[in-house]
């Protein structure tokens, strides 16, 4: 069997509720071993707790507050995200970031969550999914600074720091996340035919540093973008990175199998 994963599928949400187990089953169907379920606040990030408990070595869950969710921003977040990071399977913080399209969250205040949230990723040596939407510069000079840090420290997450969600920034800004030892979460968009320069990006993009992702129920793949995407589209991603790097699926599935291993450490 390929054992593909999908490292970012928001199961949880409510799209899924009428029919969650049978998309389930169908993710095993199609190949599926495993799914990270990353939290937007801290709702979902008990959501996501819960539901892990119900798939035990299916589902993991990450815990963390979304940039575009940042109101209000309270004393009592920072205790509550303690809390949940510190709660069984756990294997990530994240979502988190900056998103200076959407505009939410003040850009001032979307930047000291995420500082806040890096620390306690370093606190509880958990790698950090990153959400950025055009922000690529404040983003990359906040986790170069954080990542510093890190090396300065001998901290063990300076060799996994985590992943950059959905990646669409220019190469420039993959080859130094890269550098600094980050992964990149590639999506459906990489399949739509009229993306070139997102698949020229990951065609330049070193396998060992790639994780599939399909951001449910969000991004669905062609051919069937426009309806909810959800894990079993997971294998159309893989054939995409696939062709495009000249191997086979089954070869972007083990990779990238083995980059979730080492950065999730899930069992």
């Amino acid at each position: 069997m390929i054992p593909y994963t999908d490292t970012h599928c928001h199961i949880d949400f409510d799209r899924f509720d009428d029919d969650r187990e049978q998309t389930l089953r169908r993710a095993w169907k199609a190949g599926l071993v495993w799914i990270l379920n990353p939290a937007v606040d801290l709702s979902t990030g008990q959501a996501a707790i819960d539901l892990a408990k119900q798939y035990p070595d299916k589902i993991s869950p990450a815990i963390g507050i979304h940039p575009n969710f940042g109101e209000p921003w309270t004393a009592e977040i920072l205790p509550a995200l303690r809390s949940q990071a510190a709660q069984p399977g756990v294997v990530a913080v994240g979502e988190i970031g900056l998103d200076y399209y959407r505009q939410h969250t003040p850009f001032d205040q979307q930047r000291m969550m995420f500082r806040e949230q890096l620390k306690l990723a370093e606190e509880f040596n958990l790698p950090v999914i990153i959400h950025n939407r055009d922000a690529s510069n404040d983003l990359m000079a906040i986790l170069t600074e954080w990542h510093a840090g890190l090396a300065r420290a001998g901290h063990p997450l300076k060799d996994r720091p985590g992943v950059l969600h959905s990646f669409s920034a220019d190469l420039e800004t993959g080859l130094a996340a890269i550098a600094m030892h980050f992964c990149l979460g590639i999506t459906g968009p990489v399949t739509f035919s009229n993306a070139p320069d997102r698949k020229a990006i990951v065609r330049n993009l070193p396998l060992d540093h790639l994780l599939l992702e399909t951001d449910s129920p969000f991004l669905t793949p062609h051919p069937h973008r426009g309806k909810r995407n959800e894990p079993a589209y997971i294998p159309l991603i893989a054939e995409e990175i696939a062709r495009l790097h000249n191997t086979s699926p089954k070869e972007v599935a083990e990779i990238t199998y083995a980059n979730a291993r080492r950065l999730f450490k899930f069992d």
